[in-house]
């Protein structure tokens, strides 16, 4: 007897999309929290139930476009986040090369998710931050998407400034250093800079980390999953 085909759509997970085998749709919900999928005997099923669930998903993140948020609702929206875990250090100091660091971005298009993360070790959130969003915006060439209009929704102030302020202009203009010494993350920056420039259409807005901001909400849990998977291997591996 020939076993029926089955569409496994993930709406949450750590990768939403439609797979067509269990072993794969496990490897995106399993320990995922709050994971939402469910099997279909058919792709059009399947993709009706990622489709209502993408209409539901932009209604709720709408008050992203709201005054003092991105001024003019934009055909594809973009969350990015970074952060570092600190164990056992007094605040500012330094990290650890056993602290882990993870980026995290998800990307809200043409009905669809997509969503990356992954992280490093001994380095800060700034970095991290700054990884997240070039992480985005390449993704974004790489698939032909940097001349739509592009929101990007970010919890640093850091790197908003950075681009907001002219802060990356005069780094730039001084050979990539500081008024007053050296640039860390130089090389984070330039990529920065360069994929900038492929965006006629981009937004930048601040949201309140860790708060009601569903996007932003699903970014954090996403790259502290990552720092989950990091700590759980280096403790197996040891």
């Amino acid at each position: 007897m020939v076993k029926s085909q089955k569409y496994y759509a993930v709406r949450k997970g750590r990768q939403p999309g439609i797979y067509r085998s269990w072993v794969e749709t496990k490897e995106q919900v399993e320990r995922f929290p709050q994971a939402q999928y469910k099997s279909f005997a058919t792709q059009r099923e399947a993709e009706r139930f990622m489709h209502a669930y993408a209409q539901s998903n932009r209604a709720q993140q709408q008050p992203a476009t709201r005054p003092g948020s991105l001024t003019k609702r934009p055909q594809i929206v973009v969350f990015t986040d970074g952060g570092s875990r600190n164990h056992g250090n007094v605040a500012g100091g330094h990290v650890k090369n056993t602290d882990p660091a993870a980026w995290a971005y998800l990307i809200d298009y043409q009905g669809r998710q997509h969503s990356d993360s992954d992280g490093e070790w001994g380095v800060t959130n700034n970095k991290m931050e700054i990884t997240a969003l070039v992480k985005a915006l390449q993704w974004l060439c790489d698939n032909q998407f940097n001349q739509l209009s592009i929101g990007v929704v970010s919890d640093s102030k850091y790197v908003l400034d950075a681009i907001e302020k002219g802060w990356l202009s005069g780094w730039k203009r001084r050979g990539w250093r500081r008024a007053n010494g050296e640039l860390k993350n130089q090389e984070l920056w330039q990529k920065l800079d360069a994929l900038l420039g492929e965006f006629p259409k981009l937004q930048l807005a601040w949201t309140k980390g860790h708060a009601t901001n569903h996007g932003n909400v699903f970014v954090d849990e996403r790259l502290n999953q990552t720092m989950d998977q990091m700590e759980r291997k280096h403790t197996d591996d040891n």
